[in-house]
């Protein structure tokens, strides 16, 4: 073999050499870059779950007011409107006049239209012209317009011949009631019988009257 033919050989055998090292060193190289690549991604990924995982995240909510509370609120506001249509305190001037269980008109029993607070039956005979009020003690008994002044309401009359005490509104009549309906407050005191001295010291047109308790 000539001296030429051997230099080209080699030569070729080197190129070739070459060219098959950078091809193995290139995807070597590649094979590297991949699996750190994807070592990268994966450790990315996991220390970022890891971050998430370990942080405290805390979320702060508006407390609602719990249907027991808002109900409770919604029942005293309409107990305070049910206090004020009661007219509790309200003031009135206006007659006083008295009469007796034998009065015209009168069953001759004294009977009286309500009943106590109890249920129970009151008469003017029976069990007198007071009654015992389980929250005012003993009060004079009055007949009024039951229609403004329910069974039961406690009312403070200041008269200018009898002074101050408490009665309580146990009774009706027809002139009381008609009284109303023309705007006039008219009371009438109880007593046994029409007889009594004390009826005719009644008759005021300037009494006036404070509701301390509407109706039982």
């Amino acid at each position: 073999m000539s001296t030429k033919k051997m230099t080209l050989l080699v030569f070729s055998g080197l190129v070739f050499f070459l060219v098959i090292n950078t091809v193995v060193r290139t995807v070597s190289i590649n094979k590297k870059l991949s699996r750190n690549k994807v070592t990268n991604t994966i450790m990315y990924e996991y220390n970022l779950e890891k971050m998430v995982a370990s942080y405290n995240f805390v979320e702060i909510k508006k407390e609602e007011p719990k249907k027991e509370e808002v109900k409770e609120v919604i029942e005293y506001q309409e107990e305070s409107v049910k206090e004020e249509e009661n007219f509790s305190n309200a003031v009135y001037v206006g007659k006083m006049t008295g009469y007796g269980a034998d009065c015209a008109g009168c069953s001759g029993t004294g009977g009286l239209s309500c009943r106590a607070e109890d249920g129970s039956r009151h008469t003017l005979l029976e069990n007198g012209e007071y009654y015992n009020d389980s929250d005012y003690g003993t009060v004079r008994i009055v007949a009024a317009d039951l229609s403004t002044f329910p069974c039961g309401t406690i009312v403070k009359v200041e008269h200018p011949a009898l002074g101050t005490f408490n009665a309580v509104v146990m009774d009706t009549g027809g002139s009381v009631k008609n009284a109303m309906k023309n705007g006039l407050v008219w009371m009438d005191l109880a007593f046994k019988t029409e007889s009594d001295p004390s009826i005719y010291s009644t008759t005021s047109s300037n009494t006036k009257y404070t509701v301390l308790r509407m109706g039982w």
